[in-house]
């Protein structure tokens, strides 16, 4: 039997194309900020699941993560093509899909559009009114309030904790019905969470912020002292909110012990940050906040009364 003559260039066609429709995929994927996309899934099914009165219903659970999820992406995705000139200004931005043109405006636009408008009507259909509203508010304070002023002034930081914490409050309204304490408290965590965990970020990458023109708090405040103090100030507050939980019944013993210590630990790395305005304090406090947010989480579901 003869061998079959291979036609090297014809075999390599398929698998080009291939690989060029992957990389396609994987920048579309990256404009949601799947990293921090996970972040919002993780909150807002622990916002669902504490917030039920019910034994959990798996179909209605995920339809109001993958909602919220869908509008996250969108917001990602509209933010990334509003900010695309400013993107190619930093490092740590300039190549993503949009500065680096492997993606175009108007299919960026078409795809966050699209994803917001599909997580809104899910939340709609599959939750409730209140659940679509908030996310909505979510969707416009982030990209008409907080993406704008993030070039104008440093307050833009606490206007984004908004859009950033309401993600808990949409999990708890679409199994609870109403905002109610608990809701209100998982709110206030994520709220003054985000506070020394982007200061912390802010500091580390200040020369980027500072050649882009966003007027972070390091960038017009280069010793630093503004952003430690803000950094310890809601590092603080935040340690009493993580205690409403446990007063308002929705967890026990267990869980108001871990916050307590975890709050504390919050705080011990803020104080340290605010006291040495070094890169070094910077990232123990920021990766201090990356691990805060989930063991908490964690211990509130798992100690739910």
């Amino acid at each position: 039997m003869k061998d079959v003559p291979v036609n090297v260039a014809t075999t390599a066609i398929p698998i080009a194309a291939a690989r060029r429709s992957n990389a396609v995929v994987g920048d579309f994927v990256a404009l949601t900020k799947p990293r921090l996309n996970f972040l919002v899934v993780a909150t807002s099914a622990a916002g669902y699941y504490l917030g039920a009165r019910a034994p959990i219903d798996p179909a209605a659970m995920a339809a109001a993560v993958a909602g919220t999820a869908l509008v996250a992406g969108g917001a990602a995705v509209l933010n990334q093509l509003y900010e695309r000139d400013t993107d190619a200004l930093m490092r740590r931005t300039r190549l993503r899909p949009l500065p680096a043109g492997r993606v175009t405006p108007a299919d960026a636009r078409l795809f966050g559009i699209t994803l917001s408008a599909a997580g809104l009507a899910l939340l709609a259909a599959r939750a409730s009114a209140l659940t679509a509203a908030l996310a909505l508010t979510t969707l416009l304070v982030y990209l008409l309030v907080y993406t704008p002023m993030k070039r104008r002034t440093p307050s833009a930081t606490l206007v984004g904790a908004v859009p950033g914490a309401l993600p808990a409050l949409i999990g708890w309204t679409a199994s609870h019905g109403t905002v109610a304490a608990g809701g209100a408290a998982l709110f206030g965590i994520v709220f003054f969470w985000q506070v020394p965990h982007f200061m912390a970020i802010a500091w580390l990458y200040r020369d980027d912020y500072g050649k882009a023109g966003f007027p972070m708090l390091p960038v017009i405040d280069p010793e630093g002292a503004r952003a430690g103090r803000q950094a310890v100030l809601y590092a603080a507050a935040l340690l009493p909110t993580t205690l409403v939980p446990a007063l308002v019944g929705l967890a026990g013993a267990v869980y108001l012990g871990a916050a307590l210590v975890l709050g504390a630990a919050m705080i011990v790395l803020a104080a340290r940050f605010a006291a040495a305005r070094t890169d070094a304090s910077a990232r123990a406090l920021f990766l201090g906040s990356i691990a805060y947010l989930p063991l908490l989480w964690i211990v509130l579901v798992a100690d739910k009364v």
